[in-house]
């Protein structure tokens, strides 16, 4: 039991600190730029501009970057962005391995409950079922609640926490059943459980807005994904792996 136990905490820690990394050079820079127009620093038109208008936007934004004043306290206020900024990715390193500490727990939990049935767990299926964690956890779920931007309007909080945790809980019985279900109407009965939440539906919004550019949204929701999937794909190898191993004396 210990063995199970430190193996998920150390495949949790390194899994955290590669999704930390990730978000930092993926994420965080989409997730800047939206604050930026959240707080109004940067504000989203809607439609084309002309030729003649970006050209004009240009030479004025040139204009007033020539005539600018300099700021007397500018080494004042770096140095408390950069504490803040510090802080902040010092939060993100903690959350992230807390988090994926908690996912390496449910892995080889899952792991040694499907080892107790005859399946054989290795490096290559662990890797799969941290895909499947991805499935279950984040795919799945944002197919009704994407990703979410700084300033994006969303529905009330505890509504999405319920949906998400039955569609996390759905997913991972329905691929189950799939997988190792022992007759078609098994099968069967985990393809419904697993669209269940899905034809149900997650709560909605009844219009749509932002502040962001929707192309922004786009990017900051795809990126989040990709860091997911390379995380959890990590995650389960690596707790595959280190269950396995022998424990050290």
């Amino acid at each position: 039991m210990r063995h199970m136990l430190s193996s998920a905490v150390f495949a949790g820690f390194a899994a955290g600190l590669l999704c930390a990394l990730l978000q930092y050079l993926l994420v965080q820079p989409n997730i800047v730029l939206a604050e930026r127009y959240e707080a109004g620093e940067l504000v989203h038109f809607q439609g084309i501009a002309s030729p003649e208008e970006r050209a004009a936007t240009s030479h004025a934004a040139h204009g007033a970057h020539d005539t600018a004043a300099p700021v007397e306290e500018a080494g004042h206020d770096h140095g408390a962005g950069a504490e803040a900024g510090a802080y902040r990715q010092a939060l993100t390193v903690l959350f992230a391995v807390l988090t994926y500490c908690g996912y390496g727990i449910v892995l080889v939990a899952g792991m040694n409950l499907a080892e107790q049935v005859g399946i054989k767990i290795g490096l290559s299926q662990g890797i799969l079922w941290g895909l499947v964690g991805f499935m279950a956890f984040q795919m799945m779920p944002a197919l009704g609640l994407q990703p979410d931007l700084p300033g994006t309007p969303t529905t009330d909080l505890y509504a999405r926490q319920i949906w998400w945790a039955a569609t996390a809980a759905a997913t991972v019985a329905g691929l189950w059943f799939a997988a190792y279900g022992t007759g078609l109407w098994q099968r069967a009965a985990g393809i419904v459980v697993l669209t269940a939440p899905h034809i149900w539906g997650a709560p909605g919004l009844s219009s749509f807005g932002g502040i962001a550019p929707p192309e922004l949204a786009a990017s900051f929701a795809a990126r989040s994904l990709a860091v997911g999937m390379i995380t959890w794909a990590a995650l389960g190898g690596l707790v595959a792996t280190l269950w396995h191993s022998e424990p050290a004396k």
